[in-house]
Order: structure tokens, then C-alpha cells, then sequence
């Protein structure tokens, strides 16, 4: 395959969702997921989780590290860590060079302005958007110039860091900025190695985030861009079912992202997005090409990485599916091609 910013193209990764599972049940689940032939794992990274009926919130870096062992050279990383209020940059910069030694050449860390979940709730803090983007350009300044293991002297506008990290990561790790809107995505054009989004905003502002990349001196077609996919294995009752701990995804960064409490966030999620919202984007059933073609459409639009996200409870109904049914479509069609 194609290298890409680091990560290869056409890698297909599976979302560990710590609002869903326990650390230690997450270990297993990504165990299970690279050994089926998922190139990519990836970790949310919360203090607290969206909605209160998804019950758990472990820390993503713990998990990481347990399962640093156990994934046969897969890609691991977040989608997103916030490094400005509940993390510090330079832990944030401290914590990936150690992962990245555990795991050398196949850590990736993807970085966002945050959500009141998890950095008013833990903090207190929750500044505007413009302020949150600017703490985020300048960690991710104080993160880099960190990485290159010398001596670190940053006197910015909101971090003071002089230190330097004496284990520092031994091969580049690619740094991905989360981003939802037209504005935003330019934003990670500029500042980060490549993209992390949805389906929805890629398709609408590929174009924004293009362009800015060429501003920046960069060529887009080298950047990694990793969607989120979301799916059921199983029928429209059952999706309709564990749709209900996703419902806040139609609105979460038009207004959820800003309250602070995830039984609030839960019931505005149930008093305004009918579950048919939340299902219109997910691809559900038991059709092997099905998902395959989903998968494959999100490639052909541009997206170097998609990140199958399962919604169900039984994960290794998912993992097992994709891993015998979908994932040999996927090599088949590309070994045509």
C-alpha cells in the first residue's frame, strides 16, 4: 500500500468506544479486531461519555498502552485527545513518545478543541471557540518542537514550557486535527499532518480543507484523512436500539459538544433527533457487500482511512463479520484495481 503522512492508505481501522466498554474489555475487543485484519485502532478519549446511558469513560491512554502488545503492528491512537485544559500539552507530548516506543511506528495521535464534557467538567474551563483553537495551534507547537527531544523554551499566550522530553519518540508520529465545520477544517489544514471527521462534513468541505492544505504549502493528496463509519451488524431493530447510546451524534458539535453534564446532553439528544437522524448515516444489515460498499465509497471520495465504528453491544459479532466477510471483499477489490 501507499504510505500516507505515515499511515498507509486504504488502511480500514475499529473505534475502541470508552463511553460504551471498560478498559479491560476494550483491550480485548482490540485484540480481537487486529487479529481479524483491521489495520487501525482508535480510541476516544473522554473524561466523561456523551450520554449518561452509555455508562463508562475509562482513560484512553491506559487502554492504549495495555493493548500496545496485543495488536500484531496495527496503527493506535485517539480520535481526539484535547491537550489545552484537562491535559497539558506537554503531557499529551510526554504521553504519545512513550506509546510510541511500546508501539514504534505505529502511533498516531489525533488532537480537537474539546468538549464541555470533558474540559468544563474536569476543569471548570470552557473557553470560546476561538480561544479553545487558539491553546489548540499553540499545543500543538509546544507538542512538536517537544518531539524532537530538545530542549523546549515557550513563553506563549496561554502555556509557559521550558523542558525538554528525554525519551522522545523514535520515529515521527503523525499528529491528525480533528474537525466538523468549514472553518474548523481549514484550521487542521494549516496545523496538522492530516484530517480526522465524519462522512457528512468531508463530503460537504473536502474542498475548504484541500485548498487550505495547498495554502499551507502542503500537498492534500499526501495527508491522511481518517472518517468515522459508523455500523450494526444486525437488523433495523437492534440498530434502532443501540442507536439510542449514539443519539446525540446528528447535534453533538451543533450545540451538545457545549453542555457539560451527559444526562443533559442524553435528554436533549431524546427531545430533538428522531432516531431515524441517527440511523441515516449508518450503514445496517447482514449484506457483506453492503458494508463493503460503504467502506469503499467513503475511499472513493477521497478519505485515506475509515474508521468502522460498531454501534452494537456484541462487538465481536461486528469483528467477526468484518473480519471473514467485508475486510477480503475489500483486499479482493483492491488487488483488482
Amino acid at each position: 500500500m501507499a504510505r500516507n503522512g505515515g499511515l498507509e492508505k486504504g488502511l480500514v481501522g475499529f473505534m475502541l468506544p470508552h463511553e460504551q466498554f471498560p478498559v479491560p474489555q476494550l483491550v480485548e475487543i482490540g485484540a480481537a479486531a487486529a487479529a481479524s485484519g483491521f489495520g487501525l485502532l482508535a480510541a476516544s478519549d473522554h473524561f466523561q461519555p456523551w450520554q449518561a446511558n452509555q455508562g463508562h469513560s475509562g482513560l484512553a491512554w491506559v487502554t492504549l498502552a495495555a493493548a500496545a502488545n496485543r495488536v500484531n503492528g496495527a496503527w493506535m491512537g485517539t480520535t481526539v485527545t484535547c491537550p489545552t485544559l484537562r491535559y497539558n500539552p506537554a503531557v499529551v507530548a510526554e504521553a504519545f513518545a512513550s506509546l510510541s516506543l511500546l508501539s514504534p511506528g505505529r502511533i498516531f495521535l489525533g488532537l480537537g478543541s474539546g468538549e464541555a464534557l470533558n474540559e468544563l467538567a474536569a476543569t471548570g474551563e470552557w473557553p470560546d471557540w476561538e480561544e479553545r483553537w487558539e491553546r489548540l495551534i499553540e499545543a500543538i507547537e509546544i507538542i512538536r518542537a517537544l518531539w524532537t527531544g530538545e530542549t523546549v523554551n515557550h513563553n506563549g499566550k496561554y502555556y509557559t514550557v521550558r523542558a525538554k522530553l528525554f525519551d522522545p519518540p523514535e520515529q515521527p508520529i503523525p499528529l491528525l486535527v480533528a474537525a466538523n465545520g468549514p472553518k474548523s477544517l481549514r484550521m487542521a489544514a494549516k496545523y496538522g499532518d492530516g484530517l480526522i471527521t465524519d462522512p457528512k462534513h468531508w463530503r460537504s468541505h473536502k474542498a475548504d480543507w484541500e485548498q487550505a492544505a495547498r495554502e499551507a504549502g502542503k500537498d492534500p493528496a499526501k495527508m491522511p484523512v481518517l472518517v468515522e463509519h459508523f455500523v450494526v451488524v444486525g437488523d433495523r431493530e437492534e440498530a434502532k436500539r443501540w442507536a439510542e447510546l449514539w443519539r446525540f451524534l446528528p447535534k453533538g458539535f451543533e450545540g451538545l459538544h457545549e453542555l457539560a453534564d451527559p444526562a443533559a446532553i442524553q435528554q436533549r439528544a431524546e427531545r430533538d433527533v428522531p432516531l431515524d437522524d441517527v440511523l441515516s448515516s449508518w450503514t445496517v444489515g447482514t449484506d457483506p457487500q453492503r458494508h463493503a460498499d460503504a467502506v469503499r465509497d467513503l475511499f472513493e471520495s477521497g478519505a485515506t482511512i475509515v474508521n468502522v465504528h460498531a454501534g452494537q453491544d456484541d462487538q465481536r459479532k461486528a469483528i467477526e463479520f468484518y473480519g471473514s466477510e467485508v475486510l477480503p471483499k475489500l483486499q479482493c477489490e483492491s488487488s483488482i484495481r
